[in-house]
């Protein structure tokens, strides 16, 4: 394979921060490569060094002769007052470019809902965002560079450009290099990682599962080689201590010796971890739709329908995802559920003891406090919170968060999206809720902090409403999704893999109607040969076998969840004043409900088990 790109002994730094070290790295035709590591660690940073948008201040970067490289950054170079037609494609004729198959499939993907002859600066921000990817996808490039191009994506687009961008080039032919905290997409685009970090760029072979199985392989053999220095230093130490008199008799070696097993000794990281803190008591009832319908108005002067006779119950403990497309009426929902927004028709029932925490998209709530100090801002909630069995202030937690004691006195103005995102979601949790709704609580967030905060809400213990277009973060904490199809609120157990299958029969519906010439007519999408094959042997297609399974383990996580709940709640029953009835009751009441829904889950695992053959 031939190198396209070569970087020699390349070194970049930022006032105050050095973010890219002499490191001499290739990108060899074939290559596909993710970059990952923390917010600030020099990412978008290599990845504009190596495309030429950004001279480094040592080494150098050359290119094979010929090449092209595209390029896709976080902010776009479009004129406002271009259409967005000229923006994409520029002056190429009609005729050229949609006698392509590949462009035309382009432009329906990502601006096919948009007005070809509108005006550029009349987007919004994701419009326009998805406007630059399709101009840089219709272009011929040699090397593609992308910087978090599933911004703004939902995640049927998300798939979409996953699958275009797999099947771009030949293999072995082409070079993509891409920078992304969506984890699902890195596993299926990717077939190397660097990870930048320190000023190094390491490469790891394979997708993100394969990066994090080698990541922990290399930092175990690394915590041994530790362990043993420790030891060594413990040993040094402790004979270093054995009084004033004697130590100024010890050899200058072994003390030059134990200084230098000393200074080897690293900083103290900020540790990524929030356990369970104290919250509000929350009651059976949580919150209840009831045909619950809104609309908004349109230019033309109707309607347009986002909510449709909804209707949901919404328990205690419940961890629910929320899938739907860009528009589809999700944030809406979100706000019509925590009483921020009347329903135009229905009513919507709010549980007596139930705490709304919320974190929007914009973080309105920070906004606010934008010319704050963090530690002001941190001011205004208790002094401690039990978290485990410790009792920690609000800086502490902070910490917890990823962040430096020195950050406390930074404007909240200053502050990265992903820190402004970790300190909206601190803020919220130290209000101690019982319900959390959570809007793309995973924006601006690297793929490290976004394993942290999967782990803090994977162990909250209260009920979870969440919104995201990141994959894995959706199905790794929360265990039933819903999707909004033309304003319906649909269950989907087989999770994401369900909806996006749902989006398939959809389209599927409507290009047959298209061809059939139906006015508002549609006809079922006939079953795939691989789910007619298993039909006819009464068994089960792979298909449904996954969302099984799928279903099998979410049970099983809920199980595990609950386990030893009943004994808990017994134990809280005994520990009651006897004369005390009405506590009693509820009491005895969180008993018999625990038991029941442990028995529930328990029935639906044993059937899930059956079918799969596993029990």
């Amino acid at each position: 394979m031939g190198i396209l790109i070569g970087g020699e002994r390349v070194g970049h730094e930022w006032p105050g921060k050095r973010v890219l070290h002499e490191q001499t790295l290739s990108v060899f035709e074939g290559d596909r490569i993710g970059i990952v590591g923390r917010n600030g660690d020099g990412k978008s940073t290599l990845l504009n060094v190596l495309a030429g948008a950004l001279e480094p201040d040592e080494g150098s970067v050359t290119y094979r002769g010929g090449i092209a490289v595209g390029m896709l950054g976080q902010q776009d170079d479009l004129n406002d007052d271009d259409t967005l037609g000229h923006a994409i494609v520029g002056d190429m004729p009609a005729h050229e470019w949609a006698a392509s198959a590949r462009t035309r499939d382009i432009l329906a993907a990502l601006v096919g809902d948009l007005d070809w002859e509108g005006r550029v600066g009349d987007l919004s921000g994701g419009q326009r965002r998805r406007a630059d990817l399709a101009r840089l996808l219709v272009g011929t490039w040699d090397v593609l560079c992308l910087d978090e191009p599933t911004n703004h994506l939902d995640l049927g687009t998300i798939r979409w450009l996953a699958r275009h961008l797999v099947g771009r080039w030949p293999q072995g032919v082409g070079a993509l290099l891409v920078v992304t905290h969506d984890r699902w997409f890195l596993d299926e685009v990717c077939t190397s990682m660097w990870e930048v970090h320190d000023g190094e760029v390491e490469p790891f072979e394979g997708g993100y599962s394969a990066y994090i199985q080698q990541r922990v392989e290399r930092e175990r053999q690394a915590a041994v080689a530790e362990e043993r220095r420790q030891n060594i230093l413990r040993k040094e130490l402790n004979w270093l201590a054995h009084g004033a008199k004697a130590r100024t008799s010890k050899p200058r070696f072994r003390i030059e010796a134990a200084m230098a097993l000393v200074e080897q000794d690293p900083p103290l990281r900020n540790t990524v971890e929030l356990q369970r803190m104290a919250m509000t008591r929350l009651g059976k009832q949580v919150v209840e739709l009831r045909n619950v319908g809104v609309s908004y108005p349109v230019p033309d002067g109707g309607r347009l329908v986002v909510l449709d006779g909804i209707s949901w119950l919404l328990g205690p403990g419940e961890r629910v995802g929320i899938l739907g497309e860009n528009g589809a009426g999700k944030t809406t929902l979100l706000r019509v559920l925590s009483g921020l927004q009347r329903p135009d028709v229905g009513w919507v029932k709010i549980g007596k003891t139930v705490r709304f925490g919320r974190l929007g998209q914009r973080l309105e709530r920070l906004t606010e406090h934008d010319d704050w100090r963090v530690e002001e801002l941190l001011a205004r909630f208790k002094r401690s919170y039990h978290v485990g069995d410790k009792l920690l202030s609000p800086e502490q937690l902070l910490e917890r968060l990823g962040f430096d004691r020195k950050d406390l006195f930074t404007y909240v103005r200053d502050l990265s999206g992903g820190q402004r995102r970790r300190l909206a979601l601190l803020c919220v949790l130290m209000e101690e809720p019982n319900v959390l709704i959570l809007d793309e609580p995973g924006n601006d967030l690297d793929t490290d902090m976004l394993v942290a905060v999967e782990d803090l809400l994977d162990s909250w213990p209260g009920t979870l409403v969440m919104v995201s277009h990141d994959r894995s973060l959706l199905e790794r904490v929360t265990d039933n999704q819903y999707a909004l199809i033309d304003g319906k609120l649909t269950h989907c157990p087989g999770g994401v893999d369900e909806y996006l299958g749902r989006l398939d029969a959809r389209a599927r519906q409507a290009s047959q109607a298209g061809k059939l010439g139906m006015a508002g007519g549609s006809s079922a999408a006939e079953p795939s040969k691989e789910s007619a094959k298993a039909s006819a042997k009464g068994g089960l297609s792979n298909a449904e076998r996954r969302e099984l399974k799928r279903r099998f383990d979410s049970v099983e996580r809920r199980m595990a969840k609950l386990e030893g709940e009943p004994d808990r709640l017994r134990a809280v029953l005994a520990a009651t004043d006897p004369t005390d009835y009405e506590l009693l009751i509820a009491r005895q009441a969180d008993v018999d409900d625990a038991v029941a829904r442990l028995d529930e889950l328990e029935t639906e695992w044993l059937e899930l088990g059956e079918r799969l053959g596993l029990v």
